[in-house]
């Protein structure tokens, strides 16, 4: 076996395996995710397959990505650390996404990220929040970390809407930053779009716009995000993935990360919303973009083609 060869093997498996813990709660049938358990899993077979693809003359590509693409969320936890230990490598870490990871889990699934987040890197996440943020950008992130955002609730209060609506319209000054950052974070989704519809018949224009406004930089970019994921989650998805495919280059880390973290909760809304925004499916835009292994691997996630 070539070194070259070696490395790419390894690569491949590593890209992937590097965003296992990204993914949310096994699917099960009845779900909007594209990857189901797969019925007949040995964490001990799958490594064998996957040391073999890379051993040899050359690279079993497909292997690969039939392993990897066809495990869902705990089967290819098992295997991301049973090959860890047989490697004796680690699978290195996804990129810093902290607005989009701290904004799209469910309370529960933020929970298990700052718990593998502590234990990978030896340091709780708020540390790194307080060492590397400052200002608004800060106690945003620092309250979406607590996960104490409000569950969901059938019973509508249109009470508390119109007090969150006048209190957005009336903060200013310093009292600005921290009444934006304690709807917006711990208010629920379903109650925070009733009040951004409203705001926006007092006001006349969108809550974005006030964000645009009276906030700037990272600050700006992170509210805006947020505002974003709760007006319609899947279509931020969509968003990020087009933007992803724009780049000279495709950004595999963006693909790679949204397509496993997203496969087994909501892709196929993902995917809807990405043809109806932009007239072309998810999956010819892949094909399109994207080439050699990561193209194999990112198709085998996406599943389809949307007609």
């Amino acid at each position: 076996m070539s070194v070259t060869s070696e490395k790419t093997g390894l690569s491949l498996t590593q890209e992937i395996l590097s965003h296992l813990g990204l993914a949310n709660k096994t699917a099960a049938w009845g779900t909007l995710g594209t990857l189901r358990t797969f019925v007949s899993f040995s964490v001990d077979k799958d490594v064998q397959r996957l040391l073999r693809a890379i051993a040899g003359q050359g690279v079993d590509h497909t292997a690969i990505v039939d392993v990897l693409t066809n495990r869902n969320r705990e089967q290819r936890q098992l295997i991301s650390r049973a090959f860890q230990e047989r490697t004796q490598q680690n699978s290195g870490s996804a990129e810093d996404v902290v607005v989009e990871i701290l904004a799209t889990r469910t309370p529960p699934q933020l929970q298990e990220c700052l718990t593998v987040y502590k234990h990978d890197f030896q340091v709780k996440v708020e540390e790194d929040i307080k060492s590397e943020t400052s200002g608004t950008l800060q106690d945003l992130l620092l309250s979406l970390a607590k996960g104490g955002r409000e569950s969901y609730s059938e019973i509508i209060d249109y009470n508390l809407a119109e007090q969150d609506v006048q209190a957005l319209k009336g903060a200013t000054g310093i009292g600005i930053e921290e009444t934006w950052v304690l709807i917006l974070t711990q208010r629920n989704p379903e109650h925070l779009v009733r009040v951004f519809d409203q705001y926006q018949r007092c006001t006349g224009h969108e809550l974005e716009h006030t964000v645009r406004n009276c906030f700037h930089g990272d600050a700006q970019m992170a509210l805006l995000s947020l505002a974003s994921v709760i007006r319609n989650t899947a279509l931020y998805f969509a968003d990020k993935l087009h933007q992803a495919l724009q780049e000279t280059e495709p950004n595999y880390q963006t693909l790679m990360r949204i397509l496993i973290s997203r496969s087994e909760t909501d892709l196929l809304s993902i995917r809807a919303e990405f043809k109806k925004k932009f007239g072309k499916s998810l999956y010819s835009s892949l094909q399109g973009a994207v080439k050699g292994d990561c193209q194999l691997a990112l198709l085998a996630l996406c599943r389809a083609e949307d007609l």
